[in-house]
């Protein structure tokens, strides 16, 4: 299937029509019908999408009976609020065309590495019930996900746990302190978060694990569920970490936690 290309007209602030100015998802659709969706937010630094983070993800969410969409959003020098427009726009285009998929729209996940874990904790954070009078019937919809997905997410844009690369692709060196403080995800949570599964490494040099941490007590305080594994050794960006034995059991851990959820075979 080719991409879906989420705004046919056009993005919103599109700079261009090249690839890299025109947000779509990559479908890989499970075989069945009345299945959960998830959408696949790769890494980079909001400077890049990272292969490994992409379609490997989707084809192993297959193994599941899940269908995957991994998701071109826009990356530097586009800046706040582009790529959690695309996020957005994903989670309502997959909702709306989910008979076409054959979907559930009530099982519509988002999962995201490193920067895109930041752009899935402010999907899930971030969301709107959609514009019922929009002469577009896609923005009616929800950008809601049913569930989150985090490994090794950036989620403060505070000092001293934040990834500064990460945060400058997005607002820019010069960001205020205001600006910085509405996209730290920890902050935005509600009882209305959906349930979220995080993994993390201990070692992690790059994005420190203080970032899930965070973003699971703020969780606990609201009252959402969720699942948090955070494992003694191992670096950042290791993907479905296959060259890790110990590492690798998060797939396994999140594919029980999609099971208990009603997402998985």
């Amino acid at each position: 299937m080719n991409p879906v290309i989420l705004w046919p007209d056009g993005a919103p602030n599109a700079a261009g029509t090249t690839d890299e100015d025109v947000p779509a998802i990559e479908a890989y659709l499970a075989e069945g019908e009345n299945r959960a969706a998830v959408i696949v937010c790769p890494g980079g630094g909001y400077e890049f999408r990272a292969d490994h983070e992409g379609e490997p993800i989707a084809l192993w969410l297959n193994t599941l009976g899940i269908s995957a969409f991994v998701l071109r959003y826009r990356v530097a020098p586009y800046r706040y609020p582009s790529a959690l427009s695309d996020v957005q726009r994903a989670v309502r285009t997959v909702r709306y065309r989910a008979e076409e998929f054959k979907l559930d729209p009530s099982r519509i996940g988002v999962l995201g590495f490193s920067a895109g874990g930041h752009l899935a904790s402010t999907a899930g954070t971030l969301y709107d019930a959609g514009r019922p009078d929009s002469e577009d019937p896609i923005e009616r919809l929800s950008s809601r996900p049913d569930l989150l997905m985090l490994c090794y997410p950036v989620i403060t844009l505070n000092e001293p746990y934040t990834h500064a690369g990460s945060r400058i692709a997005l607002l820019g060196a010069d960001a205020d302190a205001k600006a910085i403080e509405s996209l730290c995800s920890e902050l935005n949570v509600t009882s209305d978060t959906p349930p979220t599964f995080l993994w993390h490494t201990s070692e992690d040099g790059l994005v420190p694990v203080e970032n899930s941490l965070l973003f699971a007590s703020a969780l606990g305080r609201k009252g959402v569920p969720f699942d948090l594994h955070v494992y003694a050794h191992g670096g950042h960006g290791m993907g479905m970490a296959e060259g890790d034995p110990h590492v690798s059991h998060w797939s396994g851990q999140c594919a029980s936690w999609l099971r208990v959820n009603g997402f998985a075979d």
